[in-house]
């Protein structure tokens, strides 16, 4: 039999493999559709890269982690497969993220659905809850502690959470699988982006208060133990260092600030919690690695205020006590 080149296979597997007959002459393999995931993504990027693509959606569509996948390289795909492979090299080339391509992402072990109105989580967001529910498990021991004459102990754990600017609603659906007594608030102003997050909530099965809110321009209705946020940061000025692949795919809303003024939000969360921060109530932020000072600042008036830096020695993270 005479052989072609790949890539004119490829072409008239592309054209015709929705005829009859000839999708068993062209079937396509794992190890085709690899060397294609390489070939058509090498100006985007490196073979490691794209080999770490490819193992992500072989997993995703073929069911196989990396160690199967490598040893059925003869494998052949199904016309279905190969057209979601195809869908997602045409899709990747346009530089869109692969989770916004797969829909869904992993973050803190579980899966959670994205699309184009909410931002992909990122590690530093981890650390944030990590910090959260060191601390929340820390200060609900020694209530057990000096409430030990209590029948039921774990009416302790009974508090009330806000997540402002909750996206995709990660933050409140960890909180709540690591709380389950507690009671939460999440808000955000996109409807589309509530949409995600009340999809991430039935699919985890996390009973969570979502509402839409201009938290701007609107005032916090309740008083709560814990207020968590990660809310748009990154200042206009900087709009020429972000990716473009990030603020082509996802929502500049969720990125930046509405205003000149990248501490906005910072400003309104330190005087919300005035009033709406319980007595020893604890805050948790995500924040601008360029201002940190700056924003430690505006919460100096509370019995403790600490600035905290990630895994990555940046200045990410602020813990307030009131």
């Amino acid at each position: 039999m005479r052989s072609f080149p790949l890539k004119i296979i490829w072409c008239l597997q592309d054209n015709f493999e929705n005829r009859n007959g000839l999708i068993s002459y062209l079937n396509m393999t794992i190890s085709d559709i690899k060397i294609r995931f390489q070939t058509e993504l090498t100006a985007l990027y490196s073979r490691s890269e794209a080999e770490e693509l490819f193992s992500i959606f072989c997993e995703h569509f073929l069911r196989l982690n990396k160690a199967a996948a490598r040893m059925q390289p003869e494998r052949d795909l199904s016309a279905n497969q190969y057209q979601q492979f195809l869908e997602s090299i045409a899709a990747l080339k346009t530089g869109k993220p692969f989770q916004q391509v797969l829909g869904e992402t992993e973050f803190f072990g579980m899966k959670f659905f994205v699309d184009e109105h909410v931002l992909i989580p990122r590690p530093e967001t981890e650390e944030l809850l990590e910090l959260a529910i060191n601390k929340i498990q820390e200060k609900s021991t020694k209530n057990q502690v000096l409430d030990s004459a209590q029948t039921d102990s774990s009416q302790t754990l009974k508090f009330k959470i806000l997540d402002i600017g909750t996206g995709s609603g990660i933050i409140p659906i960890v909180l709540k699988k690591h709380f389950p007594q507690a009671e939460i608030d999440a808000i955000d102003i996109s409807n589309e982006a509530l949409k995600i997050a009340r999809r991430n909530s039935e699919f985890h099965q996390a009973e969570i208060n979502l509402i839409q809110k201009d938290y701007l321009n609107e005032n916090l209705d309740n008083v709560y133990d814990i207020i968590i946020s990660n809310p748009p940061y990154i200042g206009i000025e900087e709009n020429i260092e972000i990716e473009e692949s990030v603020k082509g795919f996802e929502p500049s809303m969720a990125l930046f600030s509405p205003t000149a003024d990248a501490l906005i939000f910072y400003r309104k969360i330190a005087k919300d919690s005035k009033n709406h921060l319980s007595e020893n109530g604890m805050l948790f932020l995500e924040i601008n690695q360029k201002l940190g000072k700056e924003t430690l600042e505006l919460f100096r008036d509370f019995s403790e205020s600490v600035l905290l830096k990630d895994i990555s020695g940046n200045d990410r993270m602020i813990f307030v006590r009131k």
